[in-house]
């Protein structure tokens, strides 16, 4: 009997904990779960258009040649045109590939990018055709967890690919390219884990629920989003960090013998999946689709409920997207070891140590590790303040060793010149160099012992 009540216990407390999701999708019903889902494909596919013309019409104008602007107005029709020379391409393959997994990796690549935007919370509670519910299609518990899952199983896309083309140019960047995106999805998995001890929950919705409560969490977790931005565009494979489809060393990676709907399944799914990774930064990090803090205490909130959602979760997704073609237009490719060398030996340690510091951080605000002190009529976690300053005076110390290091090495690199030399110092005469300016030379002693040197050969 101790058994069953134990684990009556156990299920009581799974039902009513708090890691569980705090969207309602009590009044949903499976229709308009499948009304939701294709307005988010709508959504997605819509944006994907826009986000190619925005690209370029902004890279065109931040390196001043204007690009696509003659089809339609403002160009709006250019990625029409690009759709439709896809779609009526010849399709081509290679006569060494593997049929079936050739077609099969455009596939993985295109469809697993639209499960993941499954989680996100596009809006708080709306009504839809009488119903109040979510608009969000679904959330569990563990929904991050089910991002960095659909990821990596994105992976296979990208090594199936390379691998099926029977050419050595794409196998060397599809393994390329699978390197980047584990490497980096460690540091992208470790940076989110700061978020959740913050909220207490790895649903999206509780996320959401936890920073109207509190703050955004890109303040307390500052490092945390640098980290985080940094892995989104290495896990994109965009410039600066697009080495899976370098030009110069590996014609175009992993999806160069690919044409026409095939390679246009990459191409979607590149950028859907950039919508992914800024829509995660902005549930974990922004707010979700709260309304900024200014906006969202006019008149008692009304900007921060219903459709409002929609409009802010949208601006902040394309402010992301704007770093995305910022940083094309502006960086140049970085060396393929220089990056996994940035993500194994600074990204991970570095983020693995945050961690720890958040974990100490929050037990200190929960009262696990000491008690309180009040202070100007506000109560502070003693083992915060002991640990905030510690972090402090290291931070200042290791400032310090870097500067030292720093100033060693220039001075190893530029060593000082005198100002005089002697030029016989040697036993050869030198010439000066510019600013240098010659003292009277002493009897050198090669020039010295010269003439008994002649004569005992003479002997």
């Amino acid at each position: 009997m101790s058994t069953v009540t134990a684990l009556a216990g156990l299920g009581t407390l799974a039902t009513a904990g708090t890691d569980n999701p705090a969207a309602d999708f009590s009044d949903t019903p499976l229709w308009l779960s499948l009304v939701k889902a294709l307005i988010i494909f709508v959504y997605l596919l819509v944006s994907t258009l826009l986000v190619i013309w925005f690209e370029r019409r902004v890279i065109g104008r931040m390196q001043q040649r204007p690009g696509p602007n003659r089809n339609g107005p403002f160009g709006l029709l250019q990625t029409l045109a690009d759709g439709m020379k896809s779609m009526l391409k010849e399709d081509v393959r290679p006569k060494a590939s593997d049929a079936f997994v050739f077609t099969l990796a455009p596939l993985i690549t295109a469809t697993m990018c639209f499960v993941s935007f499954s989680i996100m919370p596009l809006a708080g509670e709306v009504s839809m055709f009488g119903h109040t519910t979510p608009f969000q299609l679904t959330d569990t518990p563990v929904a991050v967890l089910l991002v960095l899952a659909v990821a990596g199983i994105g992976i296979y896309g990208v090594v199936l690919a390379g691998w099926s083309s029977g050419s050595p140019y794409p196998l060397m960047g599809g393994l390329r390219a699978s390197a980047q995106m584990i490497s980096y999805e460690i540091a992208m998995g470790l940076s989110l884990v700061a978020v959740f001890l913050y909220a207490g929950s790895m649903s999206t919705s509780q996320i959401v629920a936890a920073q109207a409560q509190n703050m955004w969490f890109v303040i307390p977790a500052f490092f945390s989003f640098f980290v985080y931005v940094i892995t989104m565009v290495g896990e994109t494979n965009r410039l600066p960090f697009d080495l899976a489809e370098g030009e110069g060393e590996l014609t175009g990676g992993f999806h160069t013998e690919y044409g026409s709907m095939r390679f246009a399944m990459f191409f979607l799914g590149e950028y859907i999946n950039m919508f992914t990774v800024a829509a995660l930064a902005t549930t974990m990090f922004l707010g979700g689709p709260q309304a900024p803090p200014g906006i969202a205490a006019i008149n008692g909130g009304m900007f921060n409920e219903g459709w409002w959602g929609v409009l802010w979760f949208t601006a902040k997704l394309w402010a992301f997207m704007f770093v995305f073609v910022w940083l094309r237009g502006s960086l140049p490719r970085v060396r393929y070891d220089q990056f996994m060398r940035f993500g194994w030996k600074f990204l991970i340690p570095t983020t693995l140590g945050w961690v720890v510091l958040v974990a100490f951080f929050r037990a200190g605000q929960n009262g696990w590790l000491g008690g309180n002190i009040d202070f100007a009529g506000r109560s502070f976690p003693a083992f915060s303040l002991a640990l905030v300053g510690i972090i402090a005076v290291l931070a200042l110390v290791g400032g310090w060793l870097w500067d030292s290091r720093a100033e060693r090495k220039e001075a190893s690199l530029h060593p000082s010149v005198p100002t005089e030399i002697d030029p016989y110092a040697g036993g050869h005469p030198v010439p000066p160099m510019p600013g240098q300016r010659l003292r009277e030379p002493s009897l050198a002693p090669a020039l010295a012992a010269r003439p008994e040197t002649e004569e005992a050969t003479r002997g």
